[in-house]
């Protein structure tokens, strides 16, 4: 008997997250980063981390919301979540100064004092090494751990980067973990290079994505 997980009978869809389903779309993505390597170090040892963990995506999508393309989902019919995207259009991936300062009290209340500066530092880490060629970028992009392996996430996100293939747009993220590089390989997307944390923090891999000219375009 196979164990390989199965995809609802009846199918699902690509589409823009809906107001009423951020705490769903932030339990899901605390599912599937429950064993991530960065939210482990900025959250160590708490019983209660994965609540942390969707208390913090459910901050970061009221962070996306108001820009263009804000959070994705792979849903079924019936509304059940199958997984989740966050990203960010071009110049706009970065939040203002007074957004940020507005959220710090409930960022200390997720992560504690001592997670809470490195959190900044990992924030910190990523700026710097941003790029600053104008792109879609994605933060965080998550499967149910019930679906991982059954090709729902890049569904999700093969419908964005087709945008960007049309529109000729780059696309960029950092993958926290060495063993999804190659997954992301397969949607086109290439290492840059390696970003250690500070502090002793993990490593982050940056990966870019140049578009892919349509079928008989010319430059």
């Amino acid at each position: 008997m196979s164990t390989r997980p199965a995809l609802p009978s009846a199918g699902y869809g690509i589409r823009c997250a809906r107001p009423a389903e951020s705490a769903a779309i932030a339990a899901l993505l605390a599912r599937a980063f429950a064993d991530d390597p960065v939210m482990a170090w900025m959250i160590p040892g708490a019983t209660d981390r994965e609540l942390r963990i969707a208390r913090y995506f459910k901050l970061a999508q009221g962070q996306q919301r108001p820009r263009a393309g804000g959070v994705r989902v792979a849903a079924t019919g019936d509304g059940r979540l199958l997984a989740a995207a966050l990203w960010s259009g071009p110049g706009r991936w970065e939040s203002s100064a007074v957004r940020e300062l507005a959220v710090l009290p409930r960022y200390a209340r997720i992560f504690g004092v001592g997670g809470l500066q490195r959190a900044a530092g990992v924030q910190n880490a990523l700026h710097e090494a941003h790029p600053d060629t104008p792109h879609w970028y994605l933060p965080s992009v998550g499967t149910d751990p019930g679906l991982q392996g059954t090709g729902v996430g890049s569904a999700l996100l093969r419908q964005q980067l087709a945008g960007c293939d049309r529109l000729g747009q780059p696309a960029y993220l950092e993958s926290s973990k060495v063993s999804n590089i190659a997954f992301y390989e397969g949607l086109g997307f290439r290492v840059t290079g390696e970003l250690p944390l500070p502090e002793g923090g993990p490593t982050l891999w940056p990966m870019w994505r140049d578009p892919v000219p349509a079928a008989g375009a010319h430059g």
